[in-house]
């Protein structure tokens, strides 16, 4: 009898919408992605989400290769897989001894014409892709004249594995701050400090919001909101047990006026109320699943292109709300591990990454390191 007993995601990212352009199909290309994985476990499955498709797509082949093995993926004991819009198709179990640390990549073929609609832009330093023209779901290396390297993510969702009752996955939850590399410093971390229980699993979109999302082509990329993705996203994570919730800067620096952009109307600036009553909700659905929360503040914003008074103290007031919230497990103060000594509504100069909004590498690191401190003390 296998000393494995319990299934937990060991990777994981939203599905959001890819930008709309001219072309939006593809035929005969393979996407590849490098998945770390931090448990030892006997059985993987992976999860494939067509979430955010409008039509039916058609995964011709897909593979997972582990010590330079391959090893095919079946649904349903069949090597494809037709997933309808708004659908998703977890695999069948594949039998593959891993250990804590190793690598797995995940090959998916699509020999016809695919939409090329569910998808999340991450990156980090163990957020990387790969696509290839071809079948080259069996090829250990892609021909480099044939390929590129890719930060979006296509319709893989979630890899979970059979591992041991002790190990368990936690959430990190937000909009393209979290997107990007703070969760995978996270996780780096754990490693090194020889912390081998537990993953660090991203459900996050660019340009999200809490309380609205954009129907127009130009913006509906910047992501769904809180209702209609939280829930999703959240509930496909096996073992998970723990969330941390970082967002609300889109809901207040988007808004600029049907003047200045007929897609923002000032009408979609929330009050801090509103702010509040969102992130309430997604508290309580957290606990209904079982999931104990930690909120993040939201960073600075001084010298972003719709900066303005109101914005920071509609943000101060939403990150007050936060520190001294009783209703999480634990706050975690983002905002004030990367601020400026100086200037409280600006980034600390190293951990800016130019545009006053996003973090540099090195902020990054800083919000991981902020939230493994807080995280170590429960």
């Amino acid at each position: 009898m296998s000393k494995y007993t319990k299934w937990v995601s060991f990777y994981g990212n939203a599905m959001s919408i890819s930008e709309n352009k001219v072309a939006g199909y593809a035929k005969d290309i393979t996407l590849r992605y490098p998945l770390y994985c931090a448990f030892s476990g006997d059985q993987v499955r992976i999860t494939l989400d067509n979430y955010c498709g409008t039509e039916a797509v058609t995964i011709s082949k897909a593979t997972v290769m582990h010590d330079n093995c391959f090893y095919e993926v079946f649904f349903g004991t069949k090597d494809s897989v037709t997933i309808p819009a708004r659908e998703q198709a977890v695999s069948d179990e594949i039998a593959i001894e891993v250990k804590a640390g190793d690598t797995l990549t995940v090959s998916i073929y699509l020999g016809e014409y695919t939409q090329m609609r569910s998808s999340v832009y991450v990156q980090g330093p163990l957020s990387s892709g790969q696509y290839s023209l071809g079948d080259q779901t069996k090829t250990r290396e892609f021909d480099k004249e044939i390929s590129r390297s890719t930060s979006i993510f296509y319709f893989l969702s979630n890899a979970s594995i059979r591992t041991s009752e002790e190990n368990h996955a936690l959430i990190c939850y937000g909009d393209s701050i979290t997107a990007q590399d703070w969760p995978d410093y996270l996780a780096l971390m754990l490693k090194e400090q020889g912390i081998h229980n537990l993953s660090v699993i991203r459900r996050a979109t660019s340009g999200s919001r809490i309380l609205r999302e954009y129907s127009c082509i130009t913006y509906e990329s910047y992501g769904l909101m809180g209702k209609n993705r939280f829930e999703h996203e959240i509930q496909q994570t096996d073992g998970a047990d723990m969330l941390i919730i970082q967002q609300g800067i889109n809901d207040i620096i988007h808004p600029v006026g049907e003047e200045v952009n007929p897609f923002r109307p000032m009408s979609d600036l929330p009050t801090a109320a509103e702010l509040i009553e969102g992130l309430s909700w997604y508290i309580n659905v957290a606990r209904e699943n079982g999931l104990e929360t930690y909120l993040g503040t939201l960073l600075p914003i001084n010298g972003w292109r719709t900066y303005a008074e109101f914005r920071e103290t509609l943000k101060n007031d939403y990150n007050d709300w936060i520190r001294n919230s009783s209703g999480c497990a634990g706050v975690i103060d983002f905002d004030q591990a990367v601020c400026s000594d100086a200037d409280a509504t600006s980034f600390e100069r190293e951990y800016d990454s130019g545009d006053h909004l996003h973090p540099s590498a090195k902020g990054y690191e800083r919000m991981a390191i902020e939230a493994f401190t807080q995280l170590k003390r429960k």
